[in-house]
C-alpha cells in the first residue's frame, strides 16, 4: 500500500551557513488538512533558488519515509542524535513524505494519482550544500549521493488538493529512465 504520510511547506528564510546567511526554504513544516496544489507546487511553499528547485518541472519534492531511519543513524554516528533525533517529516526538504514507494520503483514519467490531484515524476533530487547544513554534518550531501536516497521531483499534471493520510496509486509512464539511473548519471556529472 502506498500512502502520503506528510505534507510540508516553508517560506524562504535566511539560515546561517559557513559564516554567512543564505536564503533557503529547506526546513519544511507539517501542514494539516487539505493543501492546495497549483501548477507551481503547494500553496504556501517557496523555493529560495528556483534555478535548482521549483518551477513547473520541479514543483513538488517527494521523499520516501523509509529512509528516515538511515538519516537518524547517520546523525547519531556523527554525535548529533542527542541534539535532535526526531527528524520530523520535512527534514529532507521534502513537500511530500511517502510510504511504500522507493526510488528504485519509480521512473521519470510515472504518475502519482492522489484522490484530488495528479503529479508526474520528473527528476531525482540533487543534494546541495544546504542539505549538509540542515542535517548538521558536512558529508550529508555525499551520503545522499552514495546511498541513492534522493527522493524525486514532481510536476503538477492536475491541480487540486492533497492531504496527509491519503493513499495514492503509481501509474507507470514510458519507463525509459529510472530515478536511480538518472540520479547516478547526475552524480557522475557533478564529480
Amino acid at each position: 500500500m502506498t500512502q502520503l504520510l506528510g505534507v510540508q511547506t516553508a517560506k524562504a528564510t535566511p539560515m546561517p551557513m559557513e559564516g554567512k546567511r543564505v536564503m533557503t526554504a529547506i526546513r519544511k513544516t507539517a501542514r494539516l488538512g487539505d493543501v492546495a496544489v497549483v501548477p507551481m507546487g503547494l500553496a504556501g511553499d517557496e523555493q529560495a533558488n528556483p534555478d535548482v528547485h521549483g518551477g513547473l518541472s520541479k514543483a513538488i519534492y517527494a521523499y520516501p519515509s523509509e529512509h528516515y531511519e538511515f538519516w537518524r543513524k547517520a546523525r547519531l554516528d556523527k554525535g548529533l542524535g542527542l541534539i535532535d533525533d526526531t527528524l520530523p517529516f520535512g527534514s529532507m526538504g521534502e513537500n511530500l513524505t511517502l510510504f511504500g514507494l522507493l526510488e528504485n520503483q519509480v521512473w521519470v514519467g510515472d504518475v502519482l494519482e492522489f484522490p484530488n490531484c495528479t503529479l508526474r515524476v520528473t527528476d531525482p533530487r540533487e543534494p546541495c550544500f544546504k542539505f549538509n547544513a540542515t542535517m548538521g554534518f558536512n558529508t550529508a550531501a555525499k551520503a545522499m549521493a552514495q546511498s541513492g536516497f534522493c527522493g524525486f521531483y514532481l510536476a503538477v499534471d492536475k491541480a487540486g488538493t492533497i492531504a496527509a493520510g491519503e493513499s495514492f496509486k503509481l501509474i507507470a509512464g514510458s519507463r525509459q529512465m529510472s530515478i536511480p539511473s538518472s540520479f547516478a548519471r547526475k552524480m557522475r556529472r557533478l564529480s
